[in-house]
């Protein structure tokens, strides 16, 4: 592991962003807890490294409920990355914030399961010691610093986002019943998808800064009267705007500032894992 590049920032890319920067590296990473969804793709971008995972395989042969967010986080902080921004399609649960719309979640409610959610599960580490129990912070789930940089970038591109809501995870592949999302609005949601979590938590645990970037391709279930959305819609409404999304990445990344400014780095459990 000491001779892999080192990079600055990670980007994870969701359904329908397979590929980032056009100059790259192809970096594969073992991990202690087996392979990350694909190797990593490191390229320079505004005198910074820039290490890019999709999050469902290149080929998106992954499906959600299947990814290794344990080893997609580990392989992206073991080249050195300490700042995250992980892009994601989501249905709306708010019929006003339609298609195309972008929402910088500063919530999440994770109603997923049997997913591999933490690195203090008590199990031995590969050479025979143990974690220490640890419960990481969650009550804000999202980098301030992250979000406001993204919310900031996004409105002088003139891509005025939703600056705030709550991120309902469920667990996927299949959508939302009309019933199921009617309740994840009544709970407080404001956009569903299937794979925010356990990578914000994860991410905690290793002190990242994680911002989730959230672009609205379908109402959900709940949210509109025809017959309920398709997978095919979903990745149509997402290559429409991918024409947005990676001038708005790149541009974010631009405007990250040089220092951490906010309390991730801090998160008391990082150094434990």
């Amino acid at each position: 592991m000491t001779d892999l590049p080192r990079a600055d920032i990670g980007v994870i890319g969701g359904s329908g962003l397979y590929s980032f920067l056009d100059d790259v590296t192809e970096v594969p990473v073992t991990t202690p807890y087996g392979p990350p969804s694909d190797a990593l793709l490191v390229g320079e971008y505004a005198g910074r490294t820039i290490a890019f995972l999709p999050r469902h395989g290149r080929s998106h042969s992954v499906p959600p409920h299947r990814i290794n967010y344990r080893a997609n986080l580990w392989a992206l902080r073991s080249v050195g990355v300490r700042r995250v921004l992980a892009p994601c399609a989501v249905g709306s649960l708010d019929a006003e914030l339609g298609p195309g719309t972008l929402v910088v979640p500063d919530q999440v409610i994770d109603r997923t399961y049997g997913r591999e959610n933490t690195y203090f599960d008590g199990l031995p580490r590969e050479d025979g010691t143990f974690p220490p129990v640890a419960h990481a912070p969650m009550a804000d789930p999202y980098c301030s610093t992250g979000r406001e940089t993204v919310i900031a970038t996004a409105r002088e591109q003139g891509w005025p986002p939703h600056p705030e809501g709550t991120l309902v995870v469920i667990q996927g592949p299949r959508f939302s019943t009309r019933a199921e999302s009617l309740w994840h609005r009544a709970a407080g949601g404001t956009v569903v998808g299937m794979t925010g979590q356990p990578e914000a938590a994860l991410a905690r645990e290793l002190g990242l800064c994680y911002t989730s970037i959230a672009l609205v391709t379908d109402l959900d279930a709940g949210a509109e009267t025809g017959e309920g959305v398709t997978h095919e819609e979903v990745l149509a409404v997402f290559r429409q705007n991918i024409d947005r999304l990676r001038p708005l990445l790149t541009a974010t990344i631009k405007n990250l500032p040089g220092e951490d400014t906010c309390a991730c780095p801090d998160a008391p459990d990082a150094e434990h894992v």
